[in-house]
């Protein structure tokens, strides 16, 4: 790079000797009609969704908008305690996107070109990062998906982000799928501190897997980055400074105040109701397809979100009724005005 990226049906048996449990389908549900993917998420129950925890959860305001960001800092530690206080201290208030190459990324930092025209990184923060590329599979609770992969010797999700393993050399990483954020780096491995962040907007370039540390991902968010106006320059980047997008703020969750915070669940990938989703997709059983895969790309799994259904209004407790004692005829007269 010249400069800094400043830028998902195998037979019954094989899915039995796989271990992946799909909850409907024809082999499942012998002579019952399949569920379709909305179908499926409609009888989800509260246990299926998770919420992200607001300390990995960061808000990309521009704007037109706000855009949801789950860090994973089980695989990006160092990096991800950087964003964290980067955000802390307001460091991307008022930068820009500075690229956004078609069927690639767009990508967001300081635009200076120049290191010491650069805004300092504040309190808390790290000039200089370890690459996190991948890290030790062991412990890692994967949930696995039936296909191959032509990228990774298997594939899944790990706390719902798209992952590759080897269990031959005890390794994992994430995947570069379409919304998956990463920090750019220039030739150096470890020359990635955190400040220029990119999402994957295009066809994922699988390519990058283990060459970048990923951060995290979109959750919510991504039709506000993948249309904006692409750059003209080398490698998408805008040559006029006015062609750049403002950053209003970038900012923790947890920092603010609940009810300027965007509520959103995530779709746990590690129960039977995800596996009847994936499965929905690797197999279209609805009229229009004519012909079923039999195969899903990881990066072709959905990962709905939704925002939390309305918690039921507790109706307010039944009063009993007071049952009017009759009143005796020396009471009535005594208490009644006459309106005669």
């Amino acid at each position: 790079m010249p400069r800094k990226w400043s830028s998902t049906l195998l037979c019954t048996a094989l899915l039995a000797t796989l271990g992946v449990a799909h909850a409907a389908g024809e082999d499942a549900l012998p002579g019952a009609k399949p569920r379709s993917m909305q179908e499926i998420l409609d009888a989800s129950k509260p246990g299926d969704w998770r919420t992200p925890d607001a300390k990995n959860l960061i808000y990309l305001d521009l704007d037109s908008g706000r855009v949801l960001i789950e860090l994973a800092p089980a695989f990006a530690p160092a990096h991800v305690a950087n964003i964290r206080a980067l955000a802390k201290n307001g460091y991307w208030n008022g930068m820009s996107v500075n690229r956004s190459q078609d069927n690639f990324v767009v990508q967001w930092g300081d635009p200076a070109q120049e290191d010491k025209d650069r805004k300092p990184l504040g309190r808390g923060t790290k000039a200089k990062l370890p690459a996190e590329f991948a890290r030790k599979a062991q412990g890692l609770a994967f949930d696995k998906l039936p296909d191959v992969d032509g990228w990774a010797p298997e594939v899944g999700f790990v706390g719902g982000f798209p992952a590759g393993r080897d269990p031959a050399a005890d390794t994992a990483w994430l995947a570069h799928c379409y919304g998956a954020v990463g920090a750019g780096r220039d030739v150096a491995a470890d020359s990635s501190n955190g400040t220029e962040l990119y999402v994957v907007t295009g066809q994922s370039p699988r390519q990058l897997d283990r060459n970048i540390t990923v951060v995290g991902r979109v959750l919510q968010g991504m039709e506000l980055l993948s249309v904006l106006p692409r750059g003209t320059g080398p490698l998408g980047f805008y040559e006029q400074p006015s062609q750049r997008v403002p950053i209003k703020s970038i900012r923790l969750a947890s920092e603010l105040p609940k009810k300027e915070r965007t509520s959103i669940e995530v779709l746990r990938t590690d129960t039977p109701l995800f596996n009847e989703l994936v499965e929905a997709r690797r197999n279209r059983r609805d009229e229009w397809y004519k012909h079923m895969a039999g195969h899903i790309d990881l990066c072709n799994v959905p990962l709905p979100t939704r925002a939390p259904p309305a918690k039921p209004v507790a109706e307010p407790k039944a009063k009993a009724k007071a049952k009017a004692k009759p009143r005796s005829a020396r009471a009535g007269r005594a208490g009644s005005t006459s309106r005669k």
